[in-house]
């Protein structure tokens, strides 16, 4: 029976994500489960079809490449690992077109790589693209550039679960749905007969994490880890998030008629604007800025702007304009933001009044190391 909560859910978020794992897409000889992707496709068309906008994160390319070539492990060579990415990546989206052109839709292949959403003008392209994309009623495929990038073959992006997130952040009320092979989030280890499916998770908790036993591949890289992690930044962000087994082959069509299926994650945040999403999820940091109990409290809860008094230290390589991370006494991660002052500068005026920097910096300076409208918490 349909959930009201999952229903409202698909009705008002203005896209959903779908990211489809490896060991969803191929077998345990690393060939493509061609019939499993028709079942994919023709659920993702029945919605598109309904003028839902849908974007497919898809990974496979290196799994699709094992199994062309005969291979039985994942290669531990970086020139072999992306030449197998990209002679699977052909057959993967040849596989999708093929089925879509059954619905008259058109598939529309988007490799991305972490800095293309690091980088402020090529993530707004980015977005700008994927929109025109869902525009023209077409299904946006993307998957990390694999053959260029060395980040995500090794850790960086967890299987896509990272990069399914961070597109899923370039719009305003998304909806991600990460299909895996487990069927949602236990109470504990889902190998004990007594562990319980959690259907719902109303607020995050960092015991969460705890409550995870991790599944190893030879051919893909996520774990429940990684897609806990995408959880955080998609409902600390705006948007609502549901982890489903999609080995089973009504998952997603009953996840799109509001059946109870996998474990739903709600937003703990109802907006975050586009430019502190950039800020606080996809950009690459360049230093820390280390700050006394005070400075935390100002700025994590008081909205205050970072002032240099509150500057215990910091480090990195970065110049004025840089993206830095903001922690506090023990290294605790609590803000990134766009810093006014280079590291030689802030190492200068660091723990010092604002009154006290022109005189140091001999210059006229900005009285915030971080305006707060340059700021975003990520605690």
């Amino acid at each position: 029976m349909p959930s009201l909560l999952r229903d409202e859910i698909l009705k008002t978020c203005d896209v959903v994500v779908v990211k489809v794992g490896t060991n969803v897409l191929t077998d345990s000889d690393g060939l493509l489960k061609e019939e499993r992707i028709e079942q994919l496709t023709d659920d993702l068309c029945r919605m598109i079809v309904k003028k839902k906008r849908i974007v497919l994160v898809s990974s496979g390319a290196v799994g699709a490449g094992m199994g062309r070539l005969g291979l039985t492990e994942r290669p531990s060579e970086l020139s072999k690992l992306q030449a197998v990415a990209a002679i699977g990546q052909g057959k993967l989206i040849e596989t999708y077109e093929r089925f879509l052109n059954r619905h008259g839709v058109h598939s529309a292949q988007v490799l991305l790589t972490a800095d293309d959403l690091s980088n402020r003008k090529r993530y707004l392209n980015a977005r700008n693209t994927i929109r025109t994309i869902l525009d023209y009623r077409a299904l946006p495929i993307i998957n990390e550039n694999d053959t260029v990038s060395v980040d995500e073959l090794y850790t960086t992006f967890g299987d896509n679960d990272r990069l399914a997130s961070l597109v899923a952040n370039l719009f305003e009320t998304p909806l991600l749905i990460l299909l895996t092979d487990v069927d949602g989030l236990y109470d504990r280890d889902p190998n004990d007969p007594a562990a319980k499916l959690i259907p719902v998770v109303e607020n995050w908790s960092p015991d969460l994490m705890k409550m995870i036993t991790e599944k190893h591949s030879n051919r893909s890289k996520g774990g429940m880890s990684s897609k806990l992690k995408a959880v955080k930044m998609i409902t600390g962000s705006g948007g609502n998030v549901i982890i489903a087994n999609g080995n089973y082959s009504e998952t997603l069509s009953d996840l799109f008629a509001g059946e109870e299926v996998g474990t739903v994650f709600l937003v703990q945040n109802s907006f975050l604007a586009a430019r502190k999403r950039w800020l606080g999820f996809a950009v690459r940091v360049e230093g820390r800025l280390i700050l006394d109990a005070g400075a935390v409290d100002a700025v994590c809860h008081k909205g205050k702007s970072l002032l240099p008094i509150g500057i215990i230290d910091a480090d990195g390589i970065f110049e004025k304009g840089g993206i830095v991370s903001i922690v506090n006494d023990t290294g605790k991660e609590v803000a990134r933001g766009l810093t006014n002052y280079g590291l030689k500068d802030i190492l200068l005026i660091k723990g010092k009044k604002t009154s006290e920097i022109q005189t140091i910096l001999e210059t006229t300076g900005y009285v915030e190391v971080v305006h707060r409208d340059n700021l975003q918490i990520i605690t």
